[in-house]
């Protein structure tokens, strides 16, 4: 049994690059809403020491555009097709979930819960996961943000409410300033990733795994092999690829490569073998 290896939604355009989506176990869209967006005012990226800032707002063409253009062009695409969405009521979630439920090239929907850069919707992640829940039959992955006051028992609550799977982590607030000490994004605070954000995943993923029975997409900050195997000990059952992807787009092949070579240097065929490793003191300590 194979780790798989996904991207980070909105790191990568398979339309654009369809040959390193074609790297991909599961191609992730960008977050698509009820409504076109055409996102924050530019700059809209920033680069800081460890990782990197954007604050986009969720641009799209909008849930029409996007099934009548988008979907057909996704669906020559290898790798099956999850679609990120994501709104500013359950309303929202409720909508979009309907429009894709009988749409064969959608393998999945990921609800983007946890968006930094847009304002936030009233009902709670709970809440918006039963209203997708109720809209369609299609598996539900609930994408959290780490900065959560209590992210476990957030992912039990979406549990209870119809998740499927969990995607953990989604970007954390962050602020960069210029020489002139003015912020570097127009919006001033943005969602940040890199490897930074690397021990906060892994910390969220380990809770998480340790809260609910559910398949989890760890990512944060990957961009080596032993990085993977980290968030897969920690109880992640899939990669997905962010930052590194700028740098270096076709990552998923070397990192898959990376993985099954550190867990060969454990003595295990596949890294699967390896999931929530990290877990087995806390499973002994509550024996």
């Amino acid at each position: 049994m194979s780790v798989p290896i996904l991207n980070a939604s909105g790191c990568l355009d398979a339309i654009a690059a369809p040959e390193v989506a074609e790297t991909l176990d599961v191609f992730v869209t960008k977050t698509v809403t009820p409504l076109p967006r055409e996102g924050n005012p530019p700059p809209r990226f920033a680069e800081t020491e460890v990782g990197m800032l954007n604050s986009i707002g969720l641009q799209n063409p909008g849930i029409d555009a996007f099934v009548e253009k988008h979907l057909p062009r996704l669906a020559a695409l290898s790798a099956p097709v999850w679609v990120s969405v994501g709104g500013f009521s359950a309303d929202d979630y409720s909508l979009l979930c309907a429009r894709l439920d009988s749409r064969d090239d959608v393998a999945a929907i990921e609800l983007n819960l946890s968006c930094p850069n847009v304002e936030e919707a009233p009902e709670t992640t709970a809440e918006l996961t039963a209203a997708a829940r109720a809209a369609t039959s299609k598996t539900l992955y609930a994408k959290l943000s780490p900065a959560a006051w209590d992210v476990a028992e957030t992912a039990r609550a979406v549990a209870d409410a119809g998740a499927d799977g969990l995607t953990l982590v989604n970007t954390i607030r962050g602020l960069a300033l210029e020489r002139a000490l003015v912020p570097k994004l127009a919006r001033g605070a943005g969602g940040y990733s890199g490897p930074a954000l690397r021990p906060i995943a892994l910390a969220c993923v380990h809770a998480c795994a340790a809260a609910v029975d559910l398949p989890i997409v760890g990512m944060g900050g990957v961009s080596s092999g032993r990085d993977a195997l980290d968030l897969v000990a920690a109880g992640a059952s899939a990669i997905g690829l962010g930052t590194i992807l700028f740098s270096d787009p076709f990552a998923a092949v070397r990192v898959r490569a990376e993985l099954s070579a550190a867990a060969a240097s454990l003595g295990c065929e596949s890294p699967a073998e390896l999931r929530a490793r990290a877990l087995e003191p806390v499973t002994s300590s509550k024996a």
